[in-house]
């Protein structure tokens, strides 16, 4: 009974820091009120801002919706067809999934399939510790098309990042379902 109340050191668990998320909450991108021009309109989430600080100004289609406290954004880049829907699809999946197919534990795809609105592409979900988790392409097969992809200004970790990817997985749906093209 003597050596029972003596403490015993035990090293904790790994853990993760608790990430407070905002409620959902959208305001319209229109690109007569945003400066740009381009022939769409969506919601995109009011804790994020569109910038006009896009990789590649030479190009008019390139935007981003930044999330700072999060240190995420979304890359958008719109194009027209021009008769090469073929071309652009290809150029989508060689960057968005070949290039990540090695650290990808596994790419889930979802169709999206809107005849309504005239809204066709693939969401790719892409598992593991890469350095994008969701990426969409959209098109009206015709004319327009929009591609993004979610990016966090960290190290890859699937376990940390998990619920924030889940989080702004969400947020990119939205903007698609709520897409318009002019």
């Amino acid at each position: 009974s003597f050596f029972s109340c003596r403490e015993i050191s035990m090293p904790k668990p790994k853990g993760y820091f608790r990430i407070d998320l905002p409620s959902k909450k959208y305001i319209v991108f229109d690109e007569k009120g945003q400066g740009k021009n381009l022939p769409l309109k969506f919601e995109y989430p009011v804790y994020g801002n569109i910038s006009d600080k896009a990789d590649n100004k030479s190009e008019p289609g390139w935007l981003n919706i930044e999330f700072p406290a999060y240190k995420a954004k979304i890359y958008l880049t719109y194009k027209d067809v021009g008769g090469d829907l073929e071309g652009l699809i290809e150029q989508t999946y060689t960057m968005n999934v070949k290039n990540h197919i090695t650290k990808a534990d596994a790419i889930n795809e979802q169709l999206i399939n809107d005849g309504k609105n005239r809204i066709f592409g693939i969401l790719y979900d892409l598992k593991g510790n890469t350095a994008s988790a969701v990426q969409f392409y959209v098109t009206d097969s015709v004319k327009h098309y929009l591609r993004g992809s979610l990016y966090f200004e960290s190290e890859p970790n699937a376990d940390s990042l998990a619920p924030v990817i889940d989080f702004f997985r969400e947020d990119i749906l939205h903007l698609i379902e709520t897409l318009k093209w002019k």
